[in-house]
């Protein structure tokens, strides 16, 4: 799989390092208890189709990268900066 970093351009995958889920990292508080916990650490989805993932790239420019793909067909469709899809966000 080619990853195309919006500062280095397309790389091996192999440059980056996946975090997970991109809209799903809101880690709970220190007095989330211990099913909160539990959860986030063990329940996860593994959804068919499009997802939007964090990844990092570690061999690279030390940028963090929103991944639009696919996970039927592995079809990167879009990438671009953490930071970028933050500021929108706001």
């Amino acid at each position: 799989m080619r990853i195309t970093c919006p500062i280095c351009g397309e790389r091996d995958r192999r440059e980056f390092y996946y975090k997970g889920d991109a809209l799903a990292l809101n880690r709970p508080g220190t007095d989330g208890g211990e099913k909160a916990w539990d959860d986030y650490l063990h329940m996860r989805d593994n959804p068919a189709g499009e997802t939007r993932d964090l990844w990092f790239h570690e061999a690279g420019c030390s940028a963090w990268i929103v991944v639009t793909r696919n996970t039927v067909t592995h079809e990167i469709l879009a990438t671009e900066l953490a930071s970028k899809v933050k500021e929108s966000a706001i």
